[in-house]
């Protein structure tokens, strides 16, 4: 059985006890005429047996309108109407007839504001005492301690009254705050689940751009070299067919790693992978890097930074050179790629691969900016703060 249900049971449960109680004292109040050798006032017991079953009816609505978190104000103005006439005819005896009143104040404080039902249980308190006193005073028997006088009846529906309305309410009230939590504590794993799932998809559809933009823009720039040298040079067109087929392969490895999600890239391995595709599309690409390793944690992000930004050289310039410039100190880490050729570009549109690269660089605690640079150069720009968070 789902969680919430099975909470959703039980809570259901335990705010009908009072109910249950409920039944069980007017019960003993039925039978307690035939122990002492009596016959019971069928003309108030009939009434209020009737008024008692349709109060309950009403009472598992509320309930139910409770758990579903809403307040059934018609549900519970009907009910206090049946409640006040049952425990009115009965005789309004907190220990019997009365108890429908306090079955009542159980339900209606739930869903309400701590003052709103503050003022029910006073309410309530009053009403029964009244109730109980002037049943008292029209017919002693309707009260269980009827031999004593109106001054000892007045005491003991005022304490009997005061225990149930003070005790009940807040009771309840309990209950509806653990179901509280617990619906939250589900929507909170929910919610923690479809998180995880939508960082998986952002995380996938990432992987899947730099892959496959990359090794495309790889694939198109190799196979147009191999078709301009088929006519000319067929060695050398068949060399750069058989650097596409690797290139195919390699695509088609690092796919399933990103789909396994295992993935991290060699910066090195893939500045000269991105020099060669460079080159052999005319553009002459030089890089300057550091003489000893990055910082755990920067070479795969820079290895990914290189890939986007070289894929963009390739499908959205005309350049003629490419620099790449690694940098590191105590502070921080610096990767910037600079490029000719470019004309027409908004400053405002990052497009979905630097958009995730943003988002991939901001994981580690960095900034990624991407702007023109003057003289239709372009520059895109990734300082990492050291030491990487976690």
């Amino acid at each position: 059985m789902d969680p919430i249900d099975r909470a959703r049971r039980h809570s259901l449960r335990m705010l009908s006890m009072i109910a249950a109680m409920m039944w069980l004292f007017i019960a003993m109040r039925t039978v307690l005429p035939y122990i002492n050798g009596l016959a019971p006032n069928w003309l108030r017991t009939v009434p209020a047996l009737i008024a008692a079953v349709w109060f309950t009816m009403y009472y598992r609505r509320i309930v139910v309108a409770v758990l579903e978190r809403r307040y059934a104000t018609r549900e519970v103005l009907v009910a206090g109407a049946l409640a006040l006439f049952a425990a009115a005819v009965g005789g309004g005896d907190p220990m019997s007839w009365g108890m429908v009143l306090v079955a009542w104040l159980a339900v209606a404080v739930l869903g309400v504001p701590p003052l709103t039902a503050t003022a029910l249980s006073a309410g309530t308190f009053a009403v029964g005492v009244m109730v109980s006193l002037g049943n008292f005073l029209i017919e002693p028997s309707t009260v269980l301690v009827g031999e004593h006088g109106p001054a000892r009846v007045l005491l003991y529906a005022t304490i009997v009254y005061a225990i149930f309305c003070a005790a009940f309410p807040p009771s309840n009230r309990i209950w509806i705050w653990m179901w509280q939590l617990a619906v939250q504590a589900q929507e909170g794993k929910e919610a923690h689940t479809r998180l995880a799932l939508a960082e998986e998809r952002l995380r996938f559809s990432r992987d899947l751009h730099d892959l496959v933009g990359h090794q495309l823009s790889a694939i198109a720039v190799k196979t147009e070299l191999a078709v301009r040298l088929s006519d000319t040079d067929a060695a050398a067109a068949k060399a750069e067919m058989s650097e596409v087929n690797t290139l195919t392969r390699k695509a088609l490895r690092e796919l399933r790693q990103a789909v396994r999600g295992y993935r991290e890239f060699d910066l090195a391995a893939e500045l000269n992978s991105v020099k060669g595709v460079l080159e052999a599309a005319g553009v002459r690409c030089q890089t300057h890097l550091p003489y000893r390793d990055l910082p755990y944690g920067v070479a795969p992000v820079f290895a990914y930074v290189v890939r986007e930004a070289v894929t963009n050289v390739l499908k959205h310039s005309a350049a003629t050179y490419c620099d790449i410039l690694v940098r590191f100190t105590d502070e921080e880490a610096e990767i910037s790629v600079r490029n000719d050729g470019v004309d027409g570009w908004r400053g405002d549109d990052l497009g979905s691969g630097l958009t995730g690269l943003a988002e991939r660089v901001a994981v580690v605690g960095g900034k990624l900016t991407a702007r023109p640079a003057g003289d239709g150069e372009f520059l895109l720009q990734a300082v990492v703060c050291l030491p990487i968070p976690g």
